[in-house]
């Protein structure tokens, strides 16, 4: 009798909670929202079109640019943010490094883009998502509030992205941020307060970075892929005597791949006291000076004393003729090179096809820019850079805030620092 009393009133709640789950779905739960959120906000007569979107940060209408108007004036100006489109991504800048290419755009205008907004090392958080985004390049899961850095858009289209799709960075049409004439979108690099990314693109969430190192994943990019350039000669292993000329941004960031790899014959070639003590940071067993020597062939006797017959492979990062030439003199014979210093027409160099490649027998390769499929091996590469206590965030030595980007083109011009970056505060 008891069992049945306990049956009996396990049936009576069954019944109750079905009646009551008929009756809640029978309510336009849709409706409850809206009424709760208009209350809530003061505004009965909003339509409230999704819930969504009432977690999503609050997104000026109007915000501000540093652009590029003539040559070595940049001007803040402000736009009205355009509505993106369901392809499209609005992310509020947080930070963009100022790179070489900037310089030689604000100082000469060679690729003839004044107007522009420049800045390509940068980095941002979503504040808008199209419908018809939810991963990055790699397949991550993105959304609003996640933090991202942008790579290049290639065209997808040219002889290039046909016939060799392993090698993006070859694209006759590729674009990327911080590098395309101002038009109707305004927001086109990221020396802004906002960016936004255009269907095509390529980027990487990157939440578990700070700021600092977020801003050097770009460079940090192009030395990443001028090491693989080198290692497809086969002639970089971990007992290499390597040289590392010049050592700007770009060149310690190599230097920083090198010995992260586990190569420990390190030597930095520089004329700056500075950054000579940086590369000690990040990992030079050598340094020197080239100023302390009177001419290339003193030079070539204090390289050649510091490695008995001269560097089995040398990465040439200036962008100085007279130092691309002089460089093939400090690799032995049977040696490798990597050019990754020229990203614009400085100018032509001499060098001896006898003595300094066809009687060494040197492999020499070229490095430009970086691959899409780069940018993964560069996130793994700054956290393992890390994970052995490399100083790599040290490399930014000046900030500034947007109104102060004329001053910070001035600094890195000067070389009074080594990394200079503008920071959204």
């Amino acid at each position: 009798m008891e069992q049945q009393t306990t049956d009996y009133k396990n049936h009576i709640k069954m019944e109750r909670r079905t009646r009551i789950d008929m009756e809640l779905n029978s309510i336009d739960i849709e409706s409850i929202v809206k009424q709760v959120i208009s209350e809530v906000s003061g505004d009965k007569g909003q339509e409230v079109k999704g819930i969504d979107r009432v977690s999503s940060p609050v997104v000026p209408k109007r915000a501000k640019v540093a652009m590029l108007t003539e040559k070595r004036k940049i001007e803040v100006k402000e736009f009205e943010i355009p509505d993106i489109s369901d392809d499209e991504m609005l992310i509020k800048v947080e930070g963009c490094g100022i790179c070489g290419t900037d310089v030689h755009e604000y100082k000469n205008d060679p690729f003839s883009l004044i107007p522009v907004v420049l800045g390509h090392e940068g980095t941002g958080e979503i504040v808008k998502i199209g419908k018809n985004i939810n991963q990055d390049t790699v397949g991550n899961s993105i959304g609003i509030g996640d933090k991202i850095v942008t790579c290049t858009i290639p065209c997808g289209e040219c002889h290039n992205c046909l016939t060799m799709s392993d090698r993006d960075n070859l694209c006759e049409n590729s674009g990327i941020y911080g590098l395309i004439a101002d038009d109707d979108k305004k927001f086109n690099g990221w020396f802004s307060e906002y960016l936004i990314i255009r269907k095509g693109s390529t980027y990487f969430k990157v939440n578990d970075m700070d700021l600092k190192t977020r801003m050097l994943i770009e460079p940090a990019a192009v030395a990443v892929h001028a090491v693989e350039r080198a290692k497809s000669t086969g002639l970089l292993s971990f007992n290499s005597n390597v040289i590392i000329q010049g050592c700007g941004p770009i060149g310690l960031m190599v230097m920083a791949v090198v010995r992260t790899m586990g190569v420990e014959n390190i030597i930095a070639v520089d004329g700056d006291i500075n950054r000579l003590e940086m590369a000690k940071k990040l990992g030079a067993k050598h340094t020197v000076n080239f100023r302390h020597y009177k001419d290339n062939e003193q030079l070539k006797l204090r390289i050649k004393e510091i490695t008995k017959v001269g560097a089995d492979f040398a990465f040439q990062c200036t962008g100085v003729p007279q130092a691309a030439a002089n460089i093939w003199g400090f690799v032995k014979r049977g040696g490798g090179l990597c050019e990754v210093g020229f990203f614009v027409d400085n100018g032509n160099c001499s060098i001896n096809p006898h003595f300094d490649m066809c009687n060494k027998e040197i492999t020499a390769v070229g490095s430009w820019v970086y691959k899409v499929s780069d940018y993964p091996i560069t996130l793994d590469f700054l956290r393992r850079a890390k994970g052995i206590n490399l100083p790599v965030n040290d490399l930014i030595t000046h900030e500034y805030p947007l109104d102060e980007l004329n001053e910070a083109m001035d600094t890195n011009m000067k070389q009074t620092g080594i990394k200079i970056a503008y920071v959204n505060k």
